[in-house]
């Protein structure tokens, strides 16, 4: 048996809620466009994991390239690590302190 759930939004709700309705299309193309999901609860922790990399690791065009909240606030000079999420789909490059 086959569930579907949809999520209805009024007629003009993108004009009302405008970052809201970037996130959702954030979410579906660079998410869930690209990942197959094995249940409701892989869905859950995949848009879990990417609103973390959104909003931690993800530099941002409006907000002049900068995180929205940035975790790291040391820029180091040691070595390059990288940090992965969703299997390397997502991936956040950072320098640790020396």
């Amino acid at each position: 048996m086959r569930r579907e759930s949809h999520v209805r939004f009024s007629e003009g709700a993108g004009v009302r809620f405008p970052r809201a309705t970037r996130l959702i299309e954030s979410v579906k193309a660079e998410c869930l466009d690209r990942v197959v999901l094995l249940g409701e609860g892989h869905l859950r922790a995949a848009v879990r994991d990417f609103v973390d990399h959104y909003h931690e690791e993800r530099p941002h065009q409006g907000l002049g390239n900068e995180l929205i909240v940035p975790q790291t606030t040391v820029t180091g000079t040691g070595p390059l690590k990288c940090r992965e999420r969703l299997g390397g789909l997502l991936r956040f490059y950072y320098r640790e302190a020396a």
